[in-house]
């Protein structure tokens, strides 16, 4: 890896954790003003996104519509994966709060390290275990999961949270399979959430079917005529979803998947940013103290990558 290719990836993904970070407050404000299914918000998440890159390539380049009959297979499993973590990820909030499922979802960098490891043979240093521990000490500070109360956990929720980890995971390790497969980066994010999309409207219908017991589809349409609740899903799909997933899988074409993971672990410091300026929520001493840890994190492991 040169310096420079190093130095694009690095900012790269934190733009792309930038982008993220804005994904907290706009679900919330989704889930609190209109109470939102988790598993239909995910659906018209990744469909927008699937929109949005459709309405993208035909306007700029529609070259990267083609993908190569033998890479179809793997695509679809890259979609499968996709669907899978969105939907583990919103039984983990529901099963666990924000706070802890934050903390069980950024399991990743360690489970990404370790797959990488026995799969790509990716060089395990001290500076990348060291910042592990930084990432993951840093976000129980500043999500508020340092609190015993928030740890009201139950076997399901457990699961349903380290299952978002796991699945994160193999997302970032795919990405890094699609790049050394020569798939772009931005067809790969189409056909992904393109398919990722069937996959969680089929969850729905097994959902209503088996969980549920309602009739199949009936909470597709939960927004209704809402303008402004479809206008706001519309924008979490478009710009953080598809700026922050392109960019990320991009950053994994000149970084390793657990490099750009663990810039990841910036986005709760993002969204705190983020939940200043726009809700004047001020962080504790603890939470600022978390933050501390995660750019130390990902500045050690700056530097300790130019080494």
């Amino acid at each position: 890896m040169t310096a420079s290719n190093s130095s694009r990836g690095f900012i790269i993904a934190l733009i792309a954790t930038l982008f993220w970070s804005t994904t907290g407050p706009l679900i919330s404000y989704l889930v609190k003003t209109y109470s939102l299914p988790s598993l239909v918000l995910a659906f018209w998440r990744d469909l927008f996104v699937a929109f949005g890159m459709v309405v993208g390539l035909l306007i700029f380049s529609r070259a990267r519509f083609s993908l190569d009959r033998k890479h179809w297979g793997f695509i679809i499993l890259y979609g499968l994966t996709l669907a899978v973590f969105n939907s583990m990820w919103t039984f983990s909030v529901q099963y666990n709060g924000a706070a802890v499922a934050t903390v069980l979802a950024f399991s990743s960098p360690a489970m990404t390290a370790l797959l990488s490891r026995i799969i790509f043979k990716e060089t395990f240093s001290r500076i990348k275990v060291i910042s592990i521990a930084l990432s993951f000490i840093g976000t129980i500070l500043v999500s508020g999961a340092a609190d015993p109360a928030m740890w009201k956990l139950n076997p399901a929720g457990i699961i349903f949270g380290l299952l978002t980890g796991l699945f994160f995971a193999f997302y970032n390790l795919e990405g890094k399979v699609a790049s050394d497969k020569h798939i772009d980066s931005w067809t790969a994010l189409l056909y992904s959430f393109g398919i990722a999309a069937v996959f969680l409207f089929f969850f729905i219908i097994a959902n209503d079917l088996f969980i549920t017991n309602q009739s199949p589809l009936i909470d597709l349409l939960w927004l209704g005529k809402s303008f402004a609740g479809w206008s706001i899903l519309f924008l979490l799909g478009v710009i953080p979803t598809l700026g922050g997933f392109g960019l990320y899988t991009l950053s994994i074409r000149y970084l390793s998947p657990t490099i750009s993971n663990l810039i990841a672990t910036l986005e709760p410091v993002f969204t705190a940013i983020w939940a200043y300026i726009f809700l004047s929520e001020v962080l504790t001493n603890v939470q600022l103290g978390g933050s501390l840890l995660l750019m130390f994190g990902v500045i050690l492991l700056r530097l300790g990558n130019r080494e």
